[in-house]
């Protein structure tokens, strides 16, 4: 296992097996990213920060949801016309 930042340690999967007692004491302290032939695979994080980083991404979503949700709502103040009267005004009918 490499630590490369204060919060981040670097992982082999092949040292997985043997160094999980010191891969639970290093998420305590942050995270801990997987590797396979030194490139990254994957990111393991401790249970607290995985629950902050949902409710963020719940947060995010209900945001994207009323902004459409309000943008539709203008959007019924416009004044549409059917296809049939569209045709109408532009000589096709």
């Amino acid at each position: 296992m490499l630590k490369v930042e204060e919060d981040v340690s670097f992982i082999g999967i092949s040292e997985l097996r043997k160094e999980t007692p010191t891969l639970l004491k290093e998420l305590r302290q942050g995270r801990v990213i997987l590797t396979r032939r030194n490139k990254p695979v994957g990111v393991i994080i401790n249970y607290s920060e995985y629950e902050h980083m949902k409710n963020l991404m719940e947060r995010v979503e209900d945001m994207i949801l009323g902004y459409t949700a309000k943008i539709r709502t203008d959007s019924k103040k416009k004044k549409y016309i059917s296809l049939e009267e569209a045709e109408r005004r532009v000589g096709l009918k």
